[in-house]
């Protein structure tokens, strides 16, 4: 890691989100991804007001420690898609030395986001132009569904439109991507095997996430615009909408404190870091909302959780009611919080086991605006938990959006 410093480490918390000073160097620094479509560069939008007060939280924040998995299993490798071109890279994170891409495969302009469906051997990414199919063990591209809203061109960037958060159903017969018109946005969901598309519904604007239940029966997408996490039985086409504003909407589309991405816990939960003051979980089937202290104090984007419960959080710096510098926040499932520094800013977050079976949190370096860079960070999970900062980076390029495991068959 960039200039590394000695990890902080913060005891357990489990108190409900309090008010916090308003970040006094936002003013200083290039409107980060929060700010409104067409946005110039510039200081920070309206002055943040202190956040709404969340309830309290009835349960903590992580699931009760277990014994990790440290067993040897097959190797894994990533798929990280390159927002800047029209690749997604086969990336082997233990190459330390040069770059850690191993293969390329053509998908389409700008993908964003990247699901992996193990049984039928398929990765699936949402591209600018469709979503494609993506067959893991000969690495090449296989079709490319387009979408029901299909965008009238082709562009890049945060603000382009077309596909941004994607999942696969546990059973792998459903893909589920949310696509952007730039003014409004929809939940597609796709048959996995033809292309068809078989639901389409409105949801909150700009969904950078999609997650889908462990039973398939609902869909889940985090609206960066809308303040919203929205509910969808792509079955029966209905959508609820959840309010998840701990910082309350102060701003509007200037605003910083937004959702990015989520994670689901162990109970179906859904878990969302916000400016490294708060976790928010949110309860899909009653739409409650509690919040957990969390110790960055950074605009946060992306979140892993891995088998154990441990989160892992990419903060990148002082935007909003968020006062300090970039960082690294991994929170362990008994409470335990740890803050590594770093020059780097990170947009999303994945586990990866090692060669040894020990699991790592690798972060890429595609920040959606300003502060991107051409890499990963790989954190040894297991050491940061004990205060130790043993990361390391490896070189993505093309702007790394969007990182996900899977596991290589013998070629």
């Amino acid at each position: 890691m960039t200039s590394r410093s000695r990890a902080a480490r913060h005891p357990a918390r489990t108190g409900r989100l309090a008010g916090s000073a308003a970040a006094t160097t936002a003013a200083l620094l290039t409107l980060a991804a929060c700010a409104a479509p067409g946005a110039a560069p510039g200081p920070a939008g309206p002055a943040e007001t202190s956040p709404t007060a969340s309830p309290a939280p009835t349960e903590p924040a992580t699931e009760p420690a277990t014994e990790p998995a440290t067993e040897p299993g097959p190797a894994q490798l990533l798929l990280a898609t390159q927002a800047e071109r029209d690749t997604l890279a086969v990336v082997d994170p233990a190459a330390r030395r040069g770059s850690a891409v191993v293969d390329e495969i053509a998908v389409g302009a700008a993908p964003w986001d990247v699901a992996v469906d193990e049984g039928s051997r398929r990765a699936f990414v949402s591209t600018a132009e469709g979503v494609a199919v993506v067959d893991l063990d000969s690495r090449v591209r296989t079709d490319l569904f387009p979408y029901d809203h299909r965008p009238a061109d082709v562009a890049f960037g945060e603000y382009r439109r077309g596909g941004l958060g994607l999942a696969v159903s546990p059973d792998g017969e459903r893909v589920h991507v949310a696509v952007s018109t730039g003014d409004a946005a929809f939940l597609e969901t796709l048959d996995a095997g033809s292309g068809e598309v078989v639901s389409s519904v409105p949801v909150g604007l700009r969904p950078f996430d999609v997650l889908v239940s462990d039973d398939g029966d609902e869909v889940y997408t985090v609206d960066h615009d809308g303040f919203t996490v929205t509910v969808v039985d792509p079955e029966r086409g209905r959508t609820r909408a959840i309010e998840v504003a701990p910082s309350g909407r102060e701003g509007g589309l200037a605003s910083f404190e937004k959702p990015h991405y989520a994670v689901l816990d162990a109970n179906g939960d859904l878990l969302l870091p916000y400016q490294g003051r708060a976790l928010a979980r949110v309860d899909p089937g009653t739409g409650r909302v509690t919040t957990t202290d969390l110790a960055a104090d950074t605009h946060q984007h992306g979140v892993a959780r891995a088998d154990d419960g441990t989160l892992v959080v990419a903060g990148n710096g002082p935007f909003g009611n968020a006062a300090s510098g970039p960082s690294i926040e991994v929170v362990g499932a008994d409470g335990t919080d740890v803050v590594l520094p770093t020059e780097r800013r990170h947009e999303t977050v994945a586990v990866w086991r090692g060669p040894d079976g020990a699991e790592h949190a690798v972060l890429a370096g595609g920040y959606t605006q300003q502060g991107a860079w051409d890499g990963a960070t790989v954190v040894p999970l297991a050491e940061a938990l004990d205060g130790a900062d043993a990361s390391y980076e490896i070189t993505i390029p093309g702007r790394p959006q969007t990182v996900a495991p899977f596991e290589e068959e013998p070629r």
